[in-house]
């Protein structure tokens, strides 16, 4: 499943600072569609990510009754992000 969409990084300040990208809820409801069979617990959903030249692979964290997609602090570096850009994101969850 390859899924595009674009968000706005925001960082929530709880114990230790992490900053995270939105899921867009048509988004979320398509991942919803196949969170049974690719979650490995706690609704954790396993993604390889890209954001510009930058692929990761990672856990889309369920929040909200959405998924929010986290960005470490090598990734904010090599690609230049900050607190309130707008990125694009590619996801790639394997089904």
């Amino acid at each position: 499943m390859e899924l595009t969409f674009s968000g706005d990084v925001w960082e929530w300040r709880g114990p230790a600072p992490y900053h995270f990208v939105w899921v867009p809820d048509d988004v979320a409801a398509a991942i919803d569609d196949v969170a049974g069979m690719v979650s490995y617990g706690w609704g954790m959903i396993p993604a390889d990510v890209t954001i510009g030249d930058t692929e990761w692979y990672t856990a889309l964290w369920p929040k909200d009754g959405r998924y929010v997609v986290p960005l470490k602090d090598r990734i904010r570096r090599a690609e230049g992000i900050e607190l309130g850009m707008v990125v694009d994101i590619s996801l790639s969850i394997k089904v």
